[in-house]
């Protein structure tokens, strides 16, 4: 099949392009970065450029494809640090360009990247641009098949601590304790959005990932394990406290302000409501097998 890619080479993107193509088929990413066209190439690919803004660029780039694969990224719209940015706004608006470009182009199989807390409106902070999204594209005709895939939270989002770690010598959140809550590996997200690209598509269609369970506490012990420091602990703080911090170091307000109450809803797990009836089955890549990561990245610093 002829498979367009968002999201160029990324966790999830480069490992999907490779399978897709063991799989034969027939693979275009578009990347923002001219530079990666190079490296979009060695991997058999095709490589379109262009940006997520251009609602033009994505209908031509579209055409002749039988599957689309949708995902948007705060790196999209731009700098966490800029202060004039409304990333929320900015990434609805690259999903209106997404259904404008499914439409003009006639493709009719979608696969969206959303998230955990894409089923809701409220309590989901930052991620509510997910939901807006989901919510678009939803609005395409009924000959237009979608599957949501909503990830859980990224493994690779604990490489944040790794400077406080040093710094402060724990994990500092403003949320914490025994409740367990599922993690995902991006290399467990591509092997299940490239399952779906051989399945049927009918309709709008939910599918949750996860790669496994543990709670902060358990997070701590295994981390701290692998970095050598066995007594590391998660730590935590009231969220004004959180907040004030990066304001202080400069994140821009809406994403400082939509982490923490998203880290909240975490901790009293009102983010996992929808998950939590829909739970799948877990995916290969445990919290151990990342924790070597971890410490990978963590010596390297």
């Amino acid at each position: 099949m002829n498979i367009v890619l968002t999201g160029s080479l990324g966790n999830i993107g480069k490992p999907l392009t490779k399978t897709l193509i063991e799989k034969g088929h027939s693979v275009t990413v578009i990347s923002s970065n001219a530079n990666r066209q190079k490296d979009i190439e060695a991997l058999g690919a095709s490589a379109a450029i262009g940006k997520m803004q251009d609602a033009d660029f994505l209908a031509q780039t579209f055409q002749g494809a039988d599957i689309v694969y949708l995902m948007e990224t705060m790196e999209a719209v731009g700098d966490m640090f800029d202060q004039s940015i409304d990333f929320i706004g900015g990434i609805t608006q690259i999903g209106e360009n997404y259904k404008q470009a499914v439409e003009r182009s006639g493709v009719k199989s979608v696969i969206h990247l959303s998230s955990i807390g894409a089923h809701t409106d409220k309590g989901n902070g930052i991620l509510l641009f997910h939901h807006n999204v989901e919510q678009l594209l939803r609005q395409l005709p009924d000959n237009v098949s979608v599957k949501f895939m909503r990830p859980v939270g990224f493994y690779i989002n604990l490489f944040s601590f790794i400077p406080v770690i040093k710094s402060q010598g724990a994990i500092i959140s403003n949320y914490g304790g025994d409740n367990k809550e599922p993690w995902v590996s991006p290399k467990d997200i591509a092997a299940t959005i490239a399952e779906e690209v051989d399945k049927p598509f009918e309709g709008k269609t939910v599918r949750y990932i996860a790669s496994d369970v543990a709670s902060p506490n358990e997070i701590a012990k295994a981390l701290g394990e692998a970095i050598g420091t066995p007594d590391l602990k998660w730590k935590v703080i009231p969220s004004e406290q959180l907040l004030n911090s990066w304001l202080g170091i400069g994140f821009n307000e809406q994403v400082a302000r939509g982490f923490v109450e998203l880290q909240e809803n975490q901790g009293n797990g009102k983010l996992y409501d929808d998950y939590n009836q829909h739970k799948p089955a877990l995916g290969k890549v445990k919290l151990k097998d990342f924790a070597k990561e971890f410490a990978e990245a963590y010596n390297q610093e």
